[in-house]
């Protein structure tokens, strides 16, 4: 009982997290379309994004660390409100700082979060190890859960209310609220151990080198997520001059997704033994 407790105290953190982000996805390429916007301006914002995101990366463990895992997650909830809040504006300026935070607010999702929930696991209450993968194999299925919903709630309130493509990042906001209070309330602080950025990056390129294998895996995710933001990027132009409905189609490519990891989890099961070799 006391580890569903704590479960659940992750949870109602996390999961508005993960709702706010999903929200914005479907309606980011029509709201720069909607502003006027030409398509290699459009790409540029993306790059700035991903750019900011990749940057962050490399410094957000030390960063989570020296300020604190519930401080990081909160900040988060800060920094990603003010995202969504400048894309009111039709400046272009604007919307590239918009898109930096946004570049900055999922490095510390992608890391605080998780980092938070390891060292209280570990640390704190000192249950078993082997736990901590129920937890996130939980996380990832409501995470699936939660993208479905978000694509038909952007849907709803960009289509059927009417109230066009910046609504999605409006709704996200209370989330993230609701996210940033939560941590507040019910997290303690913990931290990491406090290593220089130079060190940090040293360890992980001795890493690279040490084993070919690690740089191969690499090498493959890298270019399987390329793939990925390029199609990110040309869905919506793509698909929108059908009319088909950008949150509904976003709804069912993560449900495709999620079927995905449910086959692949049924794959490798005891019952077909099917192992990636």
């Amino acid at each position: 009982p006391a580890f569903r407790r704590f479960q659940r105290g992750y949870y109602h953190v996390y999961l508005p997290a993960l709702a706010a982000d999903w929200l914005q996805g479907p309606y980011l390429y029509k709201l720069y379309q909607h502003y006027r916007f030409l398509e290699g301006q459009i790409a540029i914002l993306y790059v700035c994004g991903f750019a900011s995101s990749v940057l962050f990366g490399l410094v957000s463990s030390s960063l989570v660390d020296w300020l604190g895992r519930k401080k990081s997650c909160v900040l988060f909830s800060l920094t990603y409100s003010i995202c969504c809040l400048v894309k009111l504006s039709r400046d272009y300026l604007v919307l590239v700082v918009g898109r930096v935070l946004g570049g900055l607010s999922t490095a510390l999702l992608f890391s605080a979060f998780e980092a938070w929930y390891v060292h209280e696991h570990v640390e704190r209450y000192d249950f078993p190890t082997e736990w901590i993968a129920v937890t996130f194999s939980r996380a990832a299925f409501w995470n699936n859960v939660v993208a479905v919903g978000a694509g038909g709630t952007a849907d709803f309130f960009a289509e059927w209310l009417g109230l066009g493509p910046v609504a999605p990042f409006m709704v996200s906001i209370p989330l993230l609220v609701l996210s940033g209070v939560f941590a507040v309330k019910n997290w303690d602080e913990n931290y990491g151990k406090k290593r220089t950025f130079s060190k940090t990056c040293s360890d992980g390129l001795k890493c690279l080198l040490s084993d070919h294998r690690i740089l191969l895996l690499g090498t493959i995710q890298a270019l399987f997520e390329s793939i990925i933001y390029i199609f990110i990027f040309l869905w919506t132009p793509v698909l929108d001059p059908h009319g088909a409905p950008l949150g509904i189609v976003f709804s069912s490519f993560m449900a495709a997704s999620m079927l995905g990891s449910s086959l692949y989890r049924l794959a490798v099961s005891k019952r077909y033994h099917l192992q990636p070799v």
